[in-house]
């Protein structure tokens, strides 16, 4: 069952970034509910050769964690993007292929609809774009309950994140009706 609930927030340093994600470790939050966008601003570094060939928008893999390191590597699905506006970006957790499966290059509102089809919401969206595009880290951590979105939103204060917000239910669950 999909986890329809996030708490997310900024960080301004990729070394609060590992810090939070310890913290998350440290407290029994799964890897896969955990989704960090990190600008790349050393690609060459992170990045392949042969992913500067790939057209903008894809995923490409780089090794469980040999490229991106420290506790970001325990994070799942650690992948380098290029996103319109804000340029290349390691991905980590879900957000990776709700980005990948939109093709990320695609009209205007795809990256932030992305960000609410993984449980954040619209307006924090909108926010985290605009902060993602100046050097933002965006760190969102899926939860099941509201005592996980209590403990995941204690440890982003205490993490030093920037624009916590959480939000509730968000996914399109509802049904037709009958």
């Amino acid at each position: 069952m999909a986890k329809s609930k996030s708490v997310s927030g900024i960080y301004l340093t990729k070394s609060d970034v590992e810090s939070a994600v310890t913290a998350f470790k440290d407290a029994g939050f799964s890897s896969s509910d955990i989704s960090v966008l990190l600008p790349d601003n050393s690609s060459k570094e992170l990045v392949t050769e042969n992913s500067t060939k790939a057209p903008e928008g894809a995923a490409v893999g780089v090794g469980s964690g040999a490229a991106v390191g420290g506790a970001l590597g325990w994070l799942v699905g650690a992948g380098a993007l290029a996103i319109p506006g804000i340029g290349p970006v390691i991905a980590a957790g879900p957000v990776v292929a709700a980005l990948a499966g939109i093709g990320v290059g695609c009209a205007l509102g795809g990256f932030a609809g992305s960000l609410v089809g993984v449980g954040i919401s619209e307006p924090a969206a909108n926010r985290y774009e605009g902060r993602l595009s100046k050097g933002g880290i965006l760190v969102a951590v899926h939860c099941e309950t509201s005592s996980e979105m209590a403990r995941a939103k204690k440890i982003m204060e205490d993490t030093r994140a920037e624009d916590v917000a959480s939000s509730p239910e968000v996914l399109a669950n509802a049904r037709p009706a009958a």
